[in-house]
C-alpha cells in the first residue's frame, strides 16, 4: 500500500482542524460569552474574548445559585439528573427484556418490532394534552414520575429496536449451552446474554440520557415550582424585558458537562457497541 504523502497529511489534517473548528464555533463562542458582562455581550464591535483580567465569573455564580422560589441552580441540575438517569435505567432494563422476546421468539411477527420504532417518530406535541389530563387525575403533575413516565415512554421504543439488533447479532447457541445445563431462561438471559451486550447496553443507555436531559416540551409542560429541570430553569432566563445572554451562555456550560463526561468515561465501550455487527462472517 502506498504511503500518504507528508504534505497531503498535513493538508488533510489542517482542513479537518478547519471543519473542526466551524462546526465547533458555537460551542466555543457559548464558552466565552460566560466570562463576559452584559454590556460586552452587547458591544459593538463584538467583543470575541473578554480581556483576561476581566473574565466574569458572577454568570456561574448566578447558574449554579437558587432562584428566589427555591428552584433553578445546582437544584435544577439535580432535577435533571433524576429524571435522565431514572428515565435512561427503566428504559434501558425493560427494553432489554422486550428486545430479548423479540429478538428470540418473534413475538408479534416481523414487522412488530418497526412498529415499535416508528411510535418513536410520533411528534410528542400530539400526546401532550391526553398526558397532561391522566397526569393531572393521578396528582402526577409537578413531580418527577411525571416526566420520568412521558420521557420512558418516548424512549423506550429506540432502546427495544438498539439492543434487539445487538441480541440478533449473538450465536442463540450460547443461551441453549446454558439451557442444557439446567439454566432457565431467565438465568440464561441475565448471565449470557446482558454480559455480552454489554457494550449495546451502554450505548442505549447514553442515548436515553442524553435525549432525556435535553428535553424541554414536557419539563415544561408537567412541571410548576418542585421540580425545575435545568432546561426550564435556562429558558426563564430569557424574560419579556431583559435576556440574560451571559448567564444562559454558563448554563449551556453547566449542561454539556454531563453529557462530555459520560461520553469520555464510556468512549470505549460506545465505539464497540456502535460498531458491534458491522462485520460479518
Amino acid at each position: 500500500m502506498r504511503k500518504t504523502r507528508p504534505w497531503l497529511r498535513v493538508l488533510i489534517g489542517a482542513a479537518l482542524a478547519l471543519v473542526l473548528v466551524f462546526f465547533m464555533f458555537p460551542v466555543i463562542w457559548m464558552f466565552l460569552t460566560s466570562f463576559k458582562t452584559q454590556n460586552q455581550v452587547f458591544s459593538v464591535p463584538p467583543v470575541l474574548i473578554p480581556p483576561q483580567e476581566q473574565w466574569n465569573f458572577s454568570n456561574y455564580i448566578a447558574a449554579l445559585s437558587p432562584q428566589p422560589e427555591g428552584s433553578g441552580g445546582l437544584t435544577a441540575v439535580r432535577d435533571s439528573l433524576i429524571v435522565s438517569l431514572s428515565t435512561a435505567i427503566v428504559s434501558v432494563g425493560v427494553g432489554s427484556l422486550a428486545a430479548y422476546s423479540l429478538a428470540r421468539y418473534r413475538i408479534g411477527g416481523q414487522q412488530f418490532s418497526f412498529w415499535i420504532l416508528s411510535t418513536r417518530m410520533f411528534p410528542p406535541v400530539a400526546t401532550a394534552i391526553p398526558l397532561f389530563l391522566i397526569f393531572s387525575q393521578l396528582k402526577l403533575i409537578d413531580t418527577y414520575w411525571a416526566l420520568i413516565i412521558a420521557n420512558t415512554i418516548f424512549n423506550l421504543p429506540f432502546a427495544i429496536w438498539l439492543l434487539k439488533g445487538f441480541i440478533e447479532d449473538l450465536p442463540i447457541e450460547l443461551e441453549e449451552s446454558a439451557l442444557i445445563d439446567g439454566s432457565s431462561v431467565l438465568g440464561a438471559f441475565w448471565r449470557i446474554t446482558l454480559p455480552l451486550i454489554g457494550p449495546g447496553l451502554v450505548t442505549a443507555l447514553l442515548f436515553t440520557f442524553v435525549f432525556t436531559w435535553n428535553e424541554f416540551m414536557f419539563a415544561l409542560l408537567f412541571t410548576r415550582r418542585a421540580v425545575k429541570p435545568l432546561t426550564v430553569m435556562i429558558s426563564s432566563l430569557a424574560g419579556g424585558h431583559e435576556i440574560l445572554w451571559a448567564q444562559i451562555a454558563a448554563s449551556g456550560v453547566v449542561a454539556i458537562i454531563p453529557g462530555i463526561l459520560l461520553v469520555i468515561f464510556l468512549q470505549r465501550y460506545i465505539v464497540r457497541g456502535l460498531t458491534m455487527g458491522a462485520l460479518k462472517d
